[in-house]
C-alpha cells in the first residue's frame, strides 16, 4: 500500500477531496502508482503529481482510473467537475497576486528614480559659497531691500485682494441679473393679464408630461459564485470553464450503448445544456440540440467528450444529444421518464 505525503496545505477543500478519493481507489485497488500508469496510459511520474496535488489530473485520467479499479464513472466525474471549478479558481487568484506583486516592483524601481521634492540642489563644487553680506539697519528696514519672506506675503495678500474683489463682483452680476428677470416677467403679465401666453406654455408642456416614460432597465440577475454566464452569453462555450457544470448541473436524459454513456447536461442558473460522452470510442462524433440551436464535438483518445453548450429556453426534457459512430450508428440519450431503445 503506498504511503503518501501530506498533501499541501494551501489546496483548495475541493481539490483536496477529488485527490483523497483518487489515493483511495489505488489503495483499494492494491495497485502501485507504476502500475496505475501501466493501465492507464498516463506516466508514473503524472500520476505521481495527481497523487500529491501538485496537478490535477485530466479527465481523461479520471475516467480512465475508473475503468482500472471499478469505480463509478459518474460519481467520480462529479468530484472532478468541482475540483476543475476550484483549480481554475485557484489559478486566477495566483494569476492576480503575481500580477500585483509585478506590478508593486514596477512602481518600486520607478520611484528609486524619482525626484525627491524636498531635497535641495547642492552648490557647484567649483563655485564656494558667498559669505552673508552684512546688512546696516536702514537698508533693513527699506522696502527695495526687503526679505524674500516679506515679498512673498506681499504677494499672497495682493492675491486674495484680487480673488475677493472677483467674488464680489460675481455676486452683484448674478443679483442685478436675477432683478432684470424678475422686472422681466412683472412686465410680460401687465401687458397680457388674460395669461394666454401661460395657457399656451401649459399647452406645450402637457404632452410632454403626459408622455408615458419607458421603464428603466432591469439589472441583470446575480449569478451565484463560479458562474460567468448566462443565457445567450453561454452558446457555445465551455460549461466547464463557464461554471455551469458540477453542483449546478443535472441530467434530465440519458442513454447508453454497451459501454459507451450519453446524456444531456443542464443547468438552470446558465440556462444552458450540453452533451457529455462516456466510455465510446476515440473521434465519434457528439451533437446537442436545443430551441433549433445545435454545438458538435468529437470524443477524445480516451473515448469520453462533451459539446459546447446551446441556449435552453424551455423545457430541458427536449433537449437532443447523441453520439454517432464512424460507422453511422446513432445512439442518442432521453428522458429519465421515457427511456426506450437507441435510436439506429
Amino acid at each position: 500500500m503506498p504511503r503518501w505525503k501530506e498533501l499541501p496545505e494551501e489546496l483548495d477543500p475541493q481539490v483536496r477531496e477529488f485527490t483523497g478519493q483518487l489515493r483511495r481507489l489505488v489503495e483499494h485497488s492494491g495497485l502501485s502508482p507504476a502500475a496505475v500508469a501501466d493501465r492507464t496510459g498516463y506516466s508514473k511520474t503524472s500520476w505521481e503529481r495527481y497523487l500529491h496535488g501538485r496537478l490535477l489530473a485530466p479527465q481523461g485520467a479520471v475516467l480512465a482510473l475508473a475503468e482500472v479499479t471499478g469505480a463509478d464513472a459518474g460519481h467520480l466525474l462529479t468530484l472532478w467537475e468541482l475540483a476543475e471549478r476550484a483549480w481554475s479558481r485557484s489559478e486566477m487568484r495566483r494569476d492576480a497576486t503575481m500580477e500585483s506583486i509585478q506590478v508593486a516592483q514596477a512602481r518600486f524601481a520607478l520611484g528609486e528614480y524619482a525626484p525627491d521634492p524636498d531635497r535641495v540642489p547642492a552648490a557647484s563644487p567649483s563655485e564656494p559659497p558667498s559669505p552673508p553680506s552684512a546688512v546696516s539697519p536702514s537698508s533693513a528696514s527699506s522696502p527695495s531691500h526687503a526679505s524674500p519672506a516679506g515679498r512673498t506675503a506681499d504677494t499672497g495678500a495682493r492675491q486674495l485682494r484680487r480673488q475677493l474683489r472677483r467674488e464680489r463682483m460675481t455676486v452683484w452680476v448674478a443679483g442685478a441679473a436675477g432683478v432684470l428677470l424678475v422686472a422681466v416677467g412683472l412686465l410680460l403679465l401687465a401687458l397680457n393679464p388674460s395669461g394666454g401666453g401661460g395657457k399656451k406654455a401649459a399647452a406645450a408642456t402637457a404632452p410632454a408630461a403626459s408622455a408615458p416614460q419607458s421603464p428603466p432597465p432591469s439589472a441583470p440577475p446575480a449569478l451565484p459564485a463560479g458562474v460567468r454566464c448566462t443565457g445567450a452569453d453561454c452558446a457555445g462555450k465551455d460549461p466547464n470553464r463557464m461554471g455551469c457544470s458540477g453542483q449546478n448541473a443535472v441530467s434530465p436524459s440519458r442513454g447508453a450503448a454497451g459501454a459507451m454513456r450519453i446524456e444531456v447536461r443542464y443547468s438552470k442558473v446558465c440556462a444552458a445544456a450540453w452533451a457529455r460522452v462516456t466510455g465510446a470510442a476515440p473521434g465519434e462524433q457528439i451533437t446537442v440540440g436545443a430551441d433549433g440551436h445545435s454545438a458538435t464535438a468529437r470524443t477524445g483518445q480516451g473515448g469520453d467528450g462533451y459539446t459546447p453548450m446551446v441556449t435552453v429556453s424551455g423545457d430541458p426534457a427536449k433537449v437532443t444529444a447523441c453520439r454517432t459512430t464512424a460507422a453511422g450508428l446513432r445512439h442518442c440519450a432521453q428522458p429519465a421518464a421515457a427511456k426506450g431503445p437507441a435510436t439506429p
